[in-house]
């Protein structure tokens, strides 16, 4: 018999069947304006493809799933042989090979490749955030071993590929390939040039034997890692293939996967080397200066990712709010709550935009704007990446206990929102590194000041936080105890110039009247009432058919 006490009213239908690219108006505007207009039709309907399968409840299952059913270790074969092999759901693959097919680590040789891979890494890690790893190791592999042509010509064509290759076996044999990282060891978390890992040359060019261990080794079911390890001209850079030329495994003992906050559906391990071999990727001594350059991309995917997790909770508090009535009306349509999503709503936006700026720097790659990209770059991650856990943690409460609940999916959101804050560089090291372009690369200060001069004149709160900038630079008393002061004013001020140049008046009037001009509180939904909120809301609503 049916139950008769009571009919179910005022909930909110799912946010599925919708393009997550089009819907985005923020981001699309943003792949128009960063991509050639020639190059810009195939673009537009590759990332129309992506955002509408990563909207699908198929995909919303697929994240589900492979973050139900995390990753298992598996040392051993039943017969007592160590395998070190990492299992996962099918969902993962499913999620892995629809990236790899649609490009996801292909950006290096294409036109416009860093937009509209940035776009699309934007988009589909909306549908589950874990599998994002191995897509930006195996990217950010690519500069580092162009460093070597030799190694660039086998292996740059497979970590390129749009195919998909589950499980491991000879490189040569695949279609494409996946690669990991490992940089921190137990005695120096980010302090890798503590690194103890030792490298002993061998009679073949370029070959060594590795002894040592790595405390975070990043994605380790991949086909290959750079590492770093001590040869005897220090320091250098080395690439561990986990099955060599002959086909047999090399020594790759993984010894546990680390039980994480969030991210749950990736694996990370803790790894041993016992006579593993490696290969020399550029000179020895040079290890730091060789692996930069990935260590720099899979920052920028830091900032990128933690954009897409913005963008996916606050479409998910502004849907809510819009279908769920209060007091007789839409919670919308509430002065307080639009507030609030405006606020949430404008710090989406800025994340993104400056991403995508980030993304055209790389597929310029001029001097200039290489310049740019060194001091832009980690002041970016340092701040955007800070700002996710608070967007997301906001946007959950907007839904409040059903956000609290596992089925809004709000709360994997907020698990992984603090990781690529912490991911390839804390914030203290991104708030350095910052110093560290100031004071050896003048040209990126000069390269910084030239972008955002473009904007100057159009908002005097704008300008004003220019000069304030410039004022605090040219005390450098103390200067390291406030690197964190520094970092979040020059992205402040970027992602301030951006929107004065390329978003509406009343995006870019509230983010100066708020980040830059001071009228706004210490938390979310505290901006100037006077303001245009309502259109600032309605820019960033997910329209569902």
């Amino acid at each position: 018999m049916a139950a008769t006490t009571h009919t179910v009213t005022n909930q909110v239908p799912p946010l599925v069947g919708h393009d997550l690219f089009a819907t985005d108006r923020v981001l699309s505007e943003a792949v128009e304006r960063h991509v050639e207009p020639g190059v810009l039709p195939v673009v537009l309907e590759e990332l129309g493809e992506l955002g509408r399968a990563a909207g699908s409840a198929q995909a919303q299952e697929w994240g589900a799933q492979a973050n139900a059913h995390p990753p298992v270790l598996r040392t051993h074969d039943r017969y007592g042989h160590r395998v070190d092999e990492v299992e996962f759901h099918p969902a993962w693959h499913r999620l892995l090979g629809h990236a790899v097919s649609a490009g996801l680590t292909d950006a290096w040789g294409r036109p416009a490749g860093h937009v509209r891979r940035a776009a699309g890494f934007l988009v589909w890690t909306q549908a589950e955030a874990g599998h994002g790893c191995p897509l930006s190791m195996t990217h950010a592999a690519v500069p580092a071993l162009r460093t070597d042509p030799e190694l660039a010509a086998v292996w740059e064509p497979l970590l390129t590929s749009h195919t998909y290759v589950e499980g491991l076996r000879n490189p040569r044999e695949k279609a494409g390939v996946l690669f990991g990282m490992g940089m921190t060891e137990k005695q120096g978390g980010s302090d890798v040039r503590s690194n103890t890992t030792r490298a002993e040359p061998l009679s073949g060019e370029g070959a060594y034997l590795l002894t040592g261990h790595k405390w975070f080794c990043s994605a380790p079911m991949s086909d290959g890692f750079l590492v770093l390890a001590r040869a005897p001209g220090g320091l250098s850079c080395f690439l561990v293939p986990r099955v060599l030329p002959d086909g047999t495994r090399n020594v790759f003992l993984i010894q546990r996967l680390k039980d994480k906050l969030g991210n749950r559906s990736n694996a990370s391990a803790e790894v041993e080397f016992d006579g593993t071999w490696a290969r020399l990727v550029g000179e020895e001594g040079r290890g730091v200066r060789t692996i930069i350059e990935m260590v720099a991309a899979t920052r920028l995917d830091c900032v990128v990712g933690s954009a897409g997790l913005m963008r996916q909770a606050v479409a998910q508090a502004v849907h809510h709010s819009a279908y769920r009535d209060v007091s007789g009306g839409p919670l919308i349509d509430k002065p307080l709550m639009r507030n609030v999503l405006a606020d949430l709503a404008l710090e989406s936006e800025a994340a993104t935009v400056l991403a995508m700026r980030l993304a055209a720097a790389y597929d310029a790659d001029t001097e200039a704007e290489r310049a740019f990209l060194r001091l832009a770059l980690p002041a970016a991650k340092y701040w955007v990446t800070k700002r996710c856990t608070a967007v997301v943690g906001e946007a959950l409460e907007c839904l409040g206990g059903n956000g609290y609940v596992e089925e809004s999916g709000l709360p994997r959101l907020l698990r992984e929102a603090p990781l690529n804050s912490i991911w390839e560089g804390s914030g203290n090291v991104q708030a350095l590194d910052v110093l560290r372009a100031l004071r050896r690369e003048p040209q990126a200060l000069d390269a910084f000041l030239r972008e955002v001069g473009k904007a100057r004149g159009a908002d005097h709160r704008l300008d004003a936080a220019i000069k304030g900038l410039l004022t605090e630079l040219a005390d450098l008393d103390g200067v390291e105890g406030r690197a964190r002061r520094l970092a979040e004013r020059f992205a402040l001020v970027l992602q301030g110039s951006l929107l004065v140049r390329w978003a509406p008046p009343e995006v870019a009037d509230t983010f100066c009247a708020s980040r830059l001009g001071g009228d706004w509180g210490a938390a979310f939904g505290t901006l100037p009432h006077s303001l245009d909120l309502a259109s600032v809301v309605a820019r960033a609503r997910p329209a569902v058919e």
